[in-house]
C-alpha cells in the first residue's frame, strides 16, 4: 500500500511539473506527456485541481493554480533576487510612503508578484504576493517585455485595478529585464509631479538592484 501511495504522489507531482513546464495543457496532452492512461490522468488532475494546485478553465485547459503560484512566490521570495531587492525596496517605500512590489514573468503571458514592502499611508495597496496580473497593458508587464521609455520608468493608470496607478522600472540581469520593481499608488494621490518624483526614485532603486546583481554574478 505504501508503494502504491508513493507512486500516486510521484505521478501527481510529475503531472503538475508537466503542466507548469508547458504553461497550459489539455487532458489528452497531459496524459500523453506523462505516458499515463487518460482515466488515470483525469483522476490525478481532479485531485490536484480540488486542492488548487492546478486550475481548469471552461475549455478544459489545465494551468498552474493559485496554491501552486503562491507556494512558488514564497519560495522565490527567499531567492537572491528578492534578498538583494529588499533594502532598496524598503528605502523606496520610506521615501515615497507607497507600497513597493517586485515581480517577474510567469507562464501564460502573466506577471507574478514575489515580494512587497507596504507603504505607510493609511490608504495603501496591500500585499498581492503570489497573485498574477496580465502582462499585456500592465506597467510591470510592459517593462518586463522591454518597453521602458527613455525616462527609465513607465506609468499606467487604472489598468489592472480601478483607482490604482502603477509606476514600474526594470531590474536588469544578463541580456535584459529579469524583474520589475513597481510603486502602486491610489490614483487620487498620483499627481503628475508625484509620479515624476516617485518614478525617479524608483528608477534609482531598480538600478541599484541591477548593480547588485551584476556584482553578485561576478
Amino acid at each position: 500500500m505504501a508503494e502504491t501511495s508513493t507512486r500516486t504522489v510521484e505521478r501527481a507531482l510529475d503531472l503538475m511539473g508537466i503542466v507548469c513546464d508547458q504553461g497550459a495543457m489539455t487532458l489528452a496532452e497531459a496524459a500523453r506527456e506523462a505516458d499515463l492512461p487518460v482515466s488515470t490522468t483525469l483522476r490525478l488532475l481532479r485531485t490536484v485541481e480540488a486542492s488548487k494546485w492546478l486550475t481548469r478553465d471552461d475549455a478544459g485547459i489545465y494551468r498552474p493554480g493559485t496554491r501552486l503560484i503562491q507556494v512558488g512566490a514564497q519560495a522565490f521570495s527567499n531567492d537572491s533576487l528578492a534578498d538583494l531587492s529588499r533594502q532598496p525596496m524598503q528605502d523606496l517605500a520610506a521615501e515615497t510612503g507607497e507600497s513597493v512590489y517586485l515581480s517577474v514573468e510567469a507562464h501564460g503571458d502573466t506577471v507574478l508578484y514575489i515580494s512587497i514592502v507596504e507603504g505607510n499611508h493609511s490608504v495603501r495597496h496591500v500585499s498581492w504576493v503570489g497573485h498574477t496580473i496580465p502582462a499585456t497593458g500592465s506597467a510591470a508587464g510592459r517593462v518586463l517585455q522591454g518597453h521602458t521609455p527613455d525616462e527609465g520608468y513607465l506609468v499606467s493608470e487604472n489598468i489592472v485595478e480601478e483607482d490604482v496607478t502603477a509606476i514600474s522600472a526594470p531590474v536588469h540581469g544578463g541580456n535584459g529585464p529579469i524583474a520589475a520593481m513597481s510603486i502602486l499608488v491610489p490614483t487620487y494621490r498620483a499627481t503628475r509631479q508625484k509620479n515624476r518624483s516617485d518614478g525617479a526614485l524608483l528608477r534609482h532603486a531598480a538600478s541599484e538592484v541591477s548593480r547588485k546583481l551584476r556584482t553578485t554574478s561576478h
